[in-house]
């Protein structure tokens, strides 16, 4: 497979007509080589436009999807990003390029050594991955910049968006299939803040977040 190819169409194909048009966005994308981030079984589905299974029922988000998420949250060279869910590391190796540090929490031990090992082997200093559940993020690491929780959640815990700067940002997906919302929060004031909505889509659950209780006749 020439992944060289695979990763220009997958650029000028799935992620540039999707409204992705920051040239900092795509040239990391060129960058950082999806393919050391996917299981080694999955390597041909690196580049399509779908989610790539992981162990343990999870997923990689699309890369499309992973593109729309850095453009709208544009982060800089000098904040600190806290993660919710590492996944196989490849959103964490995206971020640490942009950020001055990550730190990204996964609840399940398998997918926090996959991430540890392939951040490691991309070359990563700047993000390290910690075994743990994230659904109340990271109080005594807090106030960060940006908060990524790279899967979905019926609703964001006010606990995560205290974590929040002034000016800082939270992106999530929002919801219940078969409607799900990527959205961003963004940190105005002391307990102000704006929501936007930025596209539909269906992520997995994260694990750990509250869910509201089933609805019974």
């Amino acid at each position: 497979m020439n992944f060289e190819q695979a990763r220009f169409n997958m650029i000028e194909q799935q992620i540039r007509p999707w409204e992705v048009l920051d040239q900092h966005v795509l040239s990391l994308l060129a960058v950082v080589k999806r393919e050391d981030f996917v299981p080694p079984a999955c390597r041909a589905l690196a580049f399509v436009d779908t989610e790539v299974p992981l162990p343990e029922g999870q997923a990689m988000l699309a890369p499309k999807v992973e593109a729309r998420l850095l453009q709208a949250l544009n982060v800089a060279r000098h904040e600190r990003v806290l993660e919710v869910g590492a996944g196989s590391g490849h959103m964490a190796a995206l971020l640490a390029h942009k950020a001055q540090q990550v730190i990204t929490l996964e609840i399940r031990p398998a997918l926090a050594a996959m991430a540890a090992a392939n951040l490691r082997h991309a070359g990563i200093a700047n993000a390290s991955v910690r075994e743990a559940d994230g659904s109340q993020g990271l109080p005594a690491e807090a106030p960060f910049d940006v908060i990524v929780l790279s899967g979905s959640v019926a609703s964001v815990p006010p606990s995560l968006l205290d974590q929040l700067k002034v000016g800082g940002r939270l992106v999530a997906f929002v919801g219940h299939q078969p409607v799900m919302r990527a959205t961003l929060i963004t940190r105005l004031a002391g307990a102000q803040f704006k929501r936007e909505e930025l596209f539909d889509t269906v992520a997995p659950r994260l694990h750990g977040f509250a869910e509201p209780p089933a609805f019974r006749f």
